[in-house]
């Protein structure tokens, strides 16, 4: 029986997201997810909405059918 993965190339956060300290979040997403690690990638509320900024994802932990996202928001586009 294999075990289903999804490949992810962007953070996608639906505001779930959780801040850990300064510019270090934690994110946990439903099924098992693979992303880059150490590589800038883009941050986004909704697939469909602009980008928020660029974060490196520092570690990926999976359990129970989650997956748990520690990233660190390298950049923040803004509107001001």
């Amino acid at each position: 029986m294999g075990m289903p993965l999804e490949l992810n190339t962007m953070i996608v956060t639906k505001g779930r997201e959780k801040r850990i300290e300064e510019n270090l979040f934690s994110l946990e997403k439903e099924g098992y997810r693979l992303y880059p690690i150490d590589i800038p990638i883009e941050v986004k509320r909704a697939i469909e909405s602009e980008s928020s900024g660029v974060g490196v994802i520092r570690k990926v932990e999976w359990q129970g059918n989650t997956t748990v996202v520690t990233y660190q928001l390298v950049s923040l586009n803004s509107t001001n």
